[in-house]
């Protein structure tokens, strides 16, 4: 194969990182075992960071931007894997140290793939990308715990992103309280169509509190840290725990030990990029059984790969709600 193909590639400039549509060819994509002609991938926060870049996100330069890929094996050197095979990936260091998904064709390590779900479509399963499949792990996180056991309430900051919409959805189909975290709080139809019991505008955990607050939250999902991770855990009641997962609102954590050593409050750190492959099975499986189809459709939009400079500032920006499938093939 000869043809040239697109592809979203971040290269140095004067002004630092930034990702440009370009064309390439089999020849310049890595030589991994596996090449997967790419179908739909999917637009999330730390994509907008990577693209705009407005962070330092790949480690080497030029790089094939893009987290989560969703297509069919074309051919394969690994065992493992057959031409015709669906397949995904999500994380495993796409856009950082590994070529992305927001490519054509991409040539992949065969660890990083899975299986694409049975009860997903790849736009589906792009649809909940790394952004569901991270707020996946984090309920996952929570249940492990025993932190599901009550009916709430549970806090979800970032309520209206990608993490945010998803959580909502799959603790409420648990039959579970939630309380949405919002700076955008004109979407509350948008989030008690998705599950939630009750919207609260972010400003209320945004600034500095207490280390030890009322008791509120039963436990919680945060993807924003910094000020509103330390409130969420001085807010929580004994025994209960906070899955984190993000760094929207900053990196660091201005709380104390108050929480953790006079409640027994639990921090559960989240990371999707490097989860083993038995958990992302687990999360994948809570997917398929508790995500309300309709929801997800509800909550998604499409684009091209020609529209992700423009997206990716609104992401980074804070103006896109729900889940957006980029369309690749």
């Amino acid at each position: 194969m000869t043809r040239r193909f697109p592809a979203m590639l971040i290269r140095e400039t004067e002004g630092g990182p930034r990702a440009g549509l370009t064309e390439l060819s089999l020849a310049d994509l890595p030589d991994h075992e596996v090449l997967v002609e790419i179908s739909h991938s999917s637009l999330n926060y730390k994509d907008g960071l990577a693209i705009t870049g407005k962070a330092r996100i790949a480690r080497r330069l030029p790089m094939v931007a893009g987290i989560d890929l969703a297509g069919v094996v074309v051919s394969s050197r690994a065992p493992q894997w057959q031409p015709g095979d669906q397949v995904i990936v999500n994380g495993w260091g796409l856009s950082e140290t590994e070529w992305g998904a927001y490519s054509r064709f991409q040539r992949l390590k065969p660890e990083f793939l899975t299986r694409l779900p049975a009860g997903f479509s790849a736009a589906e399963a792009m649809a909940i990308g790394t952004a569901g499949y991270t707020a996946a792990l984090c309920v996952l996180a929570l249940e492990d715990h025993g932190t599901l056991a009550g009916p709430g309430p549970f806090l979800v900051t970032g309520a209206a992103g990608g993490v945010g919409t998803i959580a909502i959805a799959l603790l409420a189909a648990r039959g579970l309280e939630v309380t949405a975290s919002t700076g955008r709080v004109s979407e509350e139809g948008f989030l008690r169509g998705l599950g939630a019991t009750a919207v609260t505008d972010r400003a209320s955990l945004a600034a500095p509190g207490k280390p030890l607050q009322a008791e509120l939250w039963a436990g919680g999902i945060d993807a924003v840290g910094s000020h509103t991770l330390a409130n969420a855990l001085a807010q929580t009641r004994y025994g209960g725990a906070i899955a984190a997962c993000g760094l929207a609102g900053g990196a660091d954590l201005p709380g104390t030990v108050m929480p953790h050593i006079l409640r027994s409050v639990a921090l559960l750190g989240v990371d999707s990029v490097m989860c083993p492959q038995a958990r992302r099975a687990r999360a994948w499986a809570l997917l398929e059984r508790d995500l309300d189809r309709a929801k997800l459709a509800g909550l998604t939009h499409r684009a091209k790969l020609a529209d992700l400079p423009q997206l990716a500032e609104q992401i980074v920006a804070g103006q896109i709600r729900g889940r957006t499938v980029i369309e690749i093939g």
